[in-house]
């Protein structure tokens, strides 16, 4: 160390050679500290000996600097003396950030209704993970440029992507305001740009300890703006074009993606009963290239079944929750949501729409401040599962830099296993509960044995053809002894007509055990529920797997998780 740090320093650390008196007898090394505290003038004194052999030498605390770099000197000067050095002091990386609106950032860090996520910065920031923000594009903005890497923008209709060129490789947001009411079909009405992706982005991955502005959840990560959201939204296909390419697929007529994304997000969606085709083949596409694909619920207080990409396989569907830890009164819910993450509301639901009554209660994040085209960079909050969505892409991003070899399932798994209930109320159904940053990267760095009511996931979906048995199995270890007489089994199947389907929990040693038997009058839809299981003969340890079989013909369906409590 060739300079001193500038907290106090108040003793130094004395690594004699090897085979002096000094190196093995605590007597010696405490005549030697008297020494040179006669020497330089100085009260020094040996307060003990370090494991790895070093003497600690205290020098009170008074000590200047410049009477610590005289000590230092003195004992540099013995030939005796292998290094000295000063016990600094270490602190606790996970400083709150020292951006000047962090305070506004609640569903960060508080309690109730944040998402505790400064405890993860002391383990993991998102280095060497890029998220792709498939959205509107990107506003410069300073609080984000650094963190910014090359996109693309994929609006192939030039009137739509007002660049008058269509799809090309700069990502700007050209802005997607709306001039007159009706411009975008029947009951659309006249509006400013929103500058949504900017919204978006600044969540994940704003600079932080930047003395400005706003904290990212993962500010060490990198942003890939992709444009497919321009005048009058965007197109389904753009969309698929955009996720593949994205995720390091190729698209024709398009350069690859030199900066492929770990990491999408889709704060975007649109009013399907099914998942389109085209949809799915890209989300498929990119979870098979390790891909993990965050998807907002969508703002229609409604059945999220009702809309796209939200009601696609393969990804994570997220919620929204307000400050006060209840489902947004906007959120859509239901079966089908895997998490949910703060998306504020910037008014009570009683208050009139489009005003904004509450804005300290919205999520905070990167803006601009021009009306049609971009102008000065701002910051503003805003409400919506949209901001919801890029809170579960930015812990997506911390898991898979903590540990890069996490699957898209598992990081996944990851973050519904630990998740906390919602401490308000939910109607409809929101998941596992709000995402809880710290707990979930924990337990994927974590190596300790897990505690007494440890949940195992297997959230990869397995399809449920007529007529077929299909399984999906979970690897239980790091437990002791046999399963519990309680065993837990949480089931959630997306199936129509659920009375088709035969359910069974297999032990690692082969035994069946029955959940669920057919029935010809249960016309239901969907298996969503937990079975308590005496499991207490079975070694804990070990491969479980759920069996489904699909009885009849006409229905069908797939896993979509399934978990075991122990």
């Amino acid at each position: 160390m060739t300079a001193l740090p500038s907290a106090p320093v108040e003793k130094v650390i004395v690594t004699y050679k090897s085979k002096t008196a000094e190196a093995g007898s605590n007597a010696a090394a405490k005549s030697d500290a008297a020494a040179k505290g006669a020497e330089t003038g100085e009260s020094l004194s040996f307060e003990r000996r370090l494991a790895g052999g070093a003497a600690l030498v205290d020098l009170g605390d008074s000590a200047t600097k410049q009477d610590v770099a005289e000590v230092m000197a003195a004992f540099r000067a013995d030939p005796q003396v292998a290094t000295v050095e000063p016990d600094i002091r270490a602190y606790a990386m996970a400083v709150t950030p020292n951006d000047t609106d962090y305070a506004k950032q609640w569903d960060l860090f508080e309690a109730t209704g944040g998402m505790n996520v400064p405890p993860a910065w002391d383990k993991t920031t998102g280095s060497g993970v890029t998220v792709a923000v498939i959205d509107t594009g990107y506003a410069a903005h300073s609080d984000l440029a650094s963190n910014v890497v090359a996109g693309y923008d994929f609006i192939s209709s030039s009137a739509d992507a007002r660049d008058g060129n269509g799809r090309d490789a700069d990502a700007k947001d050209e802005g997607d305001w709306n001039a007159t009411d009706g411009e975008c079909g029947t009951g659309s009405r006249a509006s400013n740009s929103s500058w949504h992706g900017t919204h978006v982005a600044g969540t994940i991955g704003a600079v932080t300890h930047n003395t400005k502005g706003m904290a990212g959840i993962a500010y060490n990560a990198k942003i890939q703006p992709v444009r497919v959201l321009g005048k009058c939204g965007g197109s389904s296909s753009d969309i698929a074009d955009a996720i593949t390419w994205a995720s390091g697929g190729s698209v024709p007529g398009v350069a690859a993606n030199p900066t492929p994304a770990k990491v999408i997000n889709l704060s975007l969606g649109g009013a399907s009963s099914t998942c389109p085709s085209v949809y799915q083949t890209a989300i498929n596409g990119a979870v098979s290239r390790g891909t993990t694909v965050v998807v907002a619920a969508g703002n229609s207080n409604a059945n999220a079944s009702g809309f796209t990409p939200a009601n696609c396989s393969g990804v994570i569907n997220v919620a929204s929750t307000s400050r006060e830890g209840n489902r947004s009164y906007y959120s859509n819910y239901g079966t089908i949501i895997d998490v949910s993450a703060p998306g504020g509301e910037t008014r009570r639901a009683t208050d009139t729409p489009g005003t904004v009554t509450t804005p300290e209660n919205g999520i905070y994040s990167t803006l601009n401040s021009g009306t049609t085209t971009q102008s000065l960079e701002n910051y503003k909050p805003y409400q919506g599962t949209s901001m919801a969505a890029p809170h579960i892409a930015g812990l997506a991003a911390l898991l898979k830099s903590a540990k890069t070899s996490l699957t898209p399932a598992e990081i996944e798994s990851a973050i519904k296993a630990n998740a906390r209930p919602l401490p308000g109320t939910c109607t409809g159904g929101c998941g596992a509960g709000i995402a809880d940053t710290a707990k979930t990267v924990d337990a994927v760095t974590g190596t300790t044995t897990p505690p007494a009511g440890t949940v195992f996931t297997n959230a990869t979906n397995v399809t449920i053809s007529d007529n077929t048995t299909v399984s999906s199995s979970i690897a239980v270890t790091g437990r002791t002894g046999n399963a519990p007489a309680t065993l837990k089994v949480g089931v959630d199947i997306k199936h129509t007509w659920r009375g088709d389907l035969v359910i069974d929990l297999i032990a690692p040693d082969g035994k069946v055990r029955n959940l669920k038997a057919s029935s010809s009058s249960d016309s239901a839809d969907n298996v969503l529920t937990t079975y308590t299981v005496d499991a207490s003969s079975e070694v804990a340890n070990g491969t479980w797997k759920l069996q489904v079989r699909d009885v009849a013909s006409g229905d069908t369906g797939y896993i979509d998780s399934w978990s075991l409590t122990f």
